[in-house]
């Protein structure tokens, strides 16, 4: 029996040769490291008494848990020991957080993703996006607004029935398991790969008279079954944490939506761009996925501010390509026109296609 890939042994074979191999291995292994601890607090559940809401709240306007703060502030002291990270953006804090002067590497991260369901025992989950730091000054808030595409690294740590680091460098996207008995994790999901086609797709019912008119003509559609113009039976998902849905999608395929909706209409969406929607949506598109806005690619968004908000559509090749045309219709106008392809009775298909 071979022997195990441990994530420091697949670092080292994966970044040999790259710039800034060995610094940002050791910035990966830091974070991983760190989620060790936070998988062990978070294992406690309702032992730790950290399971309670607080009566402050985040720079999102949202009642913080207990260990959303934990989550944050071991990750941020465990970052800072590194010595390589320049300066870091959280979604608990308002503003950036200047760390290491001249350190090669900027980090953008969500400690605690999906922590309303901390209560009640669900999946939740952590978020990280690696970019590069400015050689030649301090960063500033304008340094971290780059496009996805730019990110050196993108990995979440979901922690579940298992403790799972998932992780891309560029290069594919792998999964490692938390081995209790050796202390580390190993590669147990090498190459995932996300099924171009779908049957099953994930989104938040309860905002459906505020979806945008292609969301809601697609979701239709999908409902129909076998008699509707899919041909096909579609299964619908949502746990409200965003990485144990997309941890869903890559083991299984599907389709995430978060789409804008008018329930509040003066937000362009409802996933932060920097630390969710970039490094889930690089994650996705190195699986062999797509991740889009409905409009356009979600990799090529230009940030204007840290805490930006995005709608976010990822998942299968063809089916996020599919709700792109029906986006692409509605928005041409084609949705009120007589004979429309998309918004009329039959939508873009005929009852028996595939």
């Amino acid at each position: 029996m071979r022997s195990p890939i441990s994530l420091a042994q697949y670092l080292a074979d994966t970044l040999s040769g790259a710039s800034n191999a060995e610094s940002l291995a050791a910035l990966l292994l830091s974070v991983a490291n760190t989620s060790l601890r936070l998988a062990a607090l978070v294992s406690q559940g309702s032992l730790s008494d950290m399971t309670g809401k607080l009566s402050s709240q985040n720079v999102q306007g949202e009642t913080q848990m207990q260990l959303d703060l934990i989550a944050n502030q071991l990750f941020i002291q465990d970052l800072t020991a590194s010595g390589l990270v320049a300066g870091l953006v959280s979604e608990e804090m308002d503003n950036p957080l200047e760390i290491t002067a001249g350190a090669p590497f900027l980090v953008a991260f969500d400690p605690l993703d999906g922590s309303s369901n901390i209560a009640v025992n669900v999946t939740i989950g952590s978020i990280f996006s690696v970019l590069n730091a400015p050689h030649d000054h301090a960063p500033s808030e304008v340094d971290y607004l780059q496009a996805g595409k730019q990110q050196l690294a993108a990995a979440y740590v979901l922690y579940g029935p298992s403790t799972m680091f998932v992780l891309t460098v560029g290069k594919g996207t792998c999964g490692f398991t938390l081995d209790r008995q050796l202390g580390e994790y190993v590669l147990t999901h090498a190459h995932m790969r996300i099924p171009e086609t779908c049957a099953e797709f994930a989104i938040n019912a309860s905002n459906v008279q505020h979806w945008e008119a292609p969301i809601q003509r697609y979701v239709e559609d999908c409902q129909a079954g076998e008699a509707g113009p899919r041909g096909r039976a579609f299964n619908m998902r949502w746990v409200a944490s965003l990485v144990a849905d997309i941890h869903r999608i890559l083991i299984r395929g599907g389709v995430y939506l978060y789409p804008k909706d008018n329930k509040r209409p003066t937000k362009a969406g409802r996933l932060r761009l920097l630390y969710e929607v970039n490094p889930m949506g690089m994650l996705i598109e190195q699986a062999g996925g797509k991740a889009s806005t409905g409009r356009k690619s979600l990799l090529e968004v230009a940030p204007s501010e840290i805490h930006q908000r995005l709608p976010m559509i990822a998942g299968s090749q063809q089916e996020v390509a599919l709700i792109e045309r029906y986006y692409q219709n509605f928005d041409t106008g084609s949705s009120h026109a007589q004979g429309s392809p998309l918004f009329a009775k039959r939508s873009l298909f005929h009852k028996n296609s595939h």
